[in-house]
């Protein structure tokens, strides 16, 4: 039991031991690397003020040559003093602060200065930069306005003579162009002249100058040639072409007025005379989109050109087509009107039938009132021929309307024409029909023809003289007739149907007797059948007489109604 206390107590120390190992290492791990923060803070704060930021301010120093540099380089040595004297022992202060919370063991504090001193020497290096920047700008001034300089003068250079071998495109512009050549280089003069009296501070109000002047000229030199081009010459002579096209299509009878062409043509002088000023002053803001812009005007007046030039066209086809249909329809009518009373006495016409005929008529005085004022404005000429196509246009869908109803109503009345036709050719057919069943039925010699037939007969017959009556009547209602053929028909065929079974009927039994007769002696229940059947034929009970055949012959001869039927056909 003691030597397991000793055990656990000895290893609770050597836990203990190691515990307070790491927690030492942990320490200095910790405090090495706030040291180790501080030393590179420590390099950066002396690496603010670089060996080129006191070169360029030594430079600045000995290119002072008047008082306003003088000023400037001062402000400059005050910035400076300011870096050096004030902001770079305030950081030494910091991390001397920060290395004594680490001595201190106070490592919070210290990693929260390190954090502050981070901050503070990176605003420091900013104002550093900054300043070398402001410097430069002076002292690199020459180096770098002399390239810009060089630069813009082989840029010049290709415009002028761009502009020495197209000469005679600018015409009257050649003069301010030439001027702002003299311009440019009095201002290249400058530089150098800026240059030698070491006027450092205007050498990038020149260069800009320079930059400014020539990015101008080289927009005049560019579009210059088109814009003179288009106002001297392409505009003027398709304002004199479009002009002379519309003379001789108003001489020709077109209506050109809603175009207002003289005014435009006059709009559009005023516009190249404030361009070509402009020009003169070598302002060409907008010119070429303008010019484009008028020029795609007058482009597009030959389409409307040849617009109002086909549209006279198919108003003319127009007129002559709607002229003749309107004549074609008006006869129609007339004669419509000449004939109607005839049609209401022969047929029974309804009011609707009636009155649409004059609806008809109404329409077409609309239509033609329409045409005459689409007429008269073309005599008048005062409404163009894109216009006046529409408007016959417009006067041709509805002529189509009037003919649509026109037919319609011209195809119901000759539907009463068809109807009596068709009603009298089919009271020849139903007579037909009743006829060849009484042909027919008296052809067989039945020894009874049975009252079905001359009931069915009957009936047909006074179907026949329904449709005389209706035939015979003036008006005729078609409606009436149609409906008298129709009944007539069905009791007809209705007859002939009766007819047909009659014969069939009396033809299959009067055969099956004559079969049967030849068991009639040996067959005492086939006897008493054919008896029973003969009976019912000569009372004109054919079907009865039928059915009571074959039912007898079945006992003798299973399937005879199929072999009596095979025979028959034969």
């Amino acid at each position: 039991m003691n030597k397991v206390t000793i055990i656990i107590t000895v290893i609770f120390l050597i836990l203990g031991c190691l515990l307070y190992v790491l927690f030492v290492v942990l320490k200095n791990n910790k405090k090495k690397q706030i040291l180790s923060n501080i030393d590179r803070l420590t390099t950066e704060k002396n690496l603010i003020i670089s060996a080129p930021l006191m070169t360029e301010i030594a430079k600045a120093s000995k290119l002072v040559n008047n008082k306003k540099m003088e000023k400037q380089v001062d402000e400059w040595n005050k910035r400076f003093k300011e870096l050096e004297e004030t902001d770079l022992p305030s950081l030494t202060d910091k991390l001397i602060e920060v290395e004594n919370f680490c001595m201190n063991k106070e490592y919070d504090k210290a990693n929260d200065g390190i954090n502050e001193v981070e901050k503070n020497i990176f605003l420091v290096r900013a104002k550093s930069d900054k300043l070398l920047n402001e410097i430069r700008e002076l002292t690199e001034s020459e180096e770098r306005n002399r390239e810009a300089i060089t630069k813009l003068k082989s840029i010049y250079r290709e415009i002028v003579f761009k502009y020495n071998k197209n000469k005679n495109d600018y015409q009257d512009v050649s003069n301010r162009i030439e001027l702002q050549f003299e311009n440019i280089n009095k201002l290249f003069s400058a530089f150098e002249v800026s240059v030698q009296n070491k006027e450092y501070e205007e050498l990038s109000k020149i260069v800009k100058a320079l930059d400014d002047m020539i990015s101008n000229i080289s927009i005049v030199i560019e579009e210059a040639p088109t814009i003179v081009m288009m106002s001297t010459m392409i505009l003027p002579k398709k304002m004199k072409d479009i002009k002379s096209i519309s003379t001789k299509m108003t001489r020709d009878g077109y209506n050109l007025e809603y175009l207002n062409i003289d005014y435009n043509i006059e709009e559009t002088n005023k516009k190249i005379g404030e361009i070509m000023d402009k020009l003169n002053v070598l302002n060409l803001q907008d010119s070429i989109f303008e010019l484009k812009t008028l020029l795609d005007y007058y482009e597009g007046l030959y389409s409307d050109f040849d617009e109002e030039k086909r549209s006279k066209k198919e108003y003319e086809r127009g007129l002559i087509n709607i002229s003749e249909r309107l004549s074609k329809v008006t006869s129609i009518i007339r004669n419509l009107y000449s004939e109607i009373d005839n049609i209401k006495d022969t047929y029974d016409l309804t009011n609707d039938e009636i009155v649409v005929i004059d609806e008809i008529n109404k329409d077409l005085i609309s239509v033609k009132d329409s045409f005459k004022l689409v007429n008269d404005r073309s005599l008048s000429k005062v409404m163009p021929f894109s216009k006046l196509a529409s408007e016959c246009e417009i006067v041709a869908v509805n002529l189509s309307k009037v003919e649509d109803k026109l037919e319609t109503t011209l195809k119901n009345l000759g539907s009463l024409k068809e109807d009596e036709a068709r009603a009298r050719d089919q009271l020849y057919e139903i007579k037909t029909i009743i006829n060849n069943s009484k042909y027919k039925i008296k052809d067989y010699n039945l020894p009874i023809i049975p009252d079905k037939f001359y009931v069915e007969l009957k009936e047909a017959y006074d179907a026949v003289k329904e449709i005389n009556v209706e035939i015979d009547k003036k008006p005729i209602s078609i409606k009436t007739l149609n409906l008298r053929v129709d009944t007539a028909r069905d009791l007809a065929l209705k007859l002939y149907q009766t007819t047909s079974t009659t014969i069939s009927s009396a033809a299959m039994a009067e055969m099956a007797i004559v079969y049967g007769n030849r068991y009639r002696s040996s067959n005492k229940e086939v006897e008493k059948g054919l008896n029973e059947s003969s009976k019912a034929f000569y009372n004109g009970e054919y079907k009865e007489a039928l059915e009571i055949v074959l039912n007898t012959l079945n006992i003798v001869e299973p399937g005879i109604h199929k072999k009596i039927i095979n025979k028959m056909e034969s």
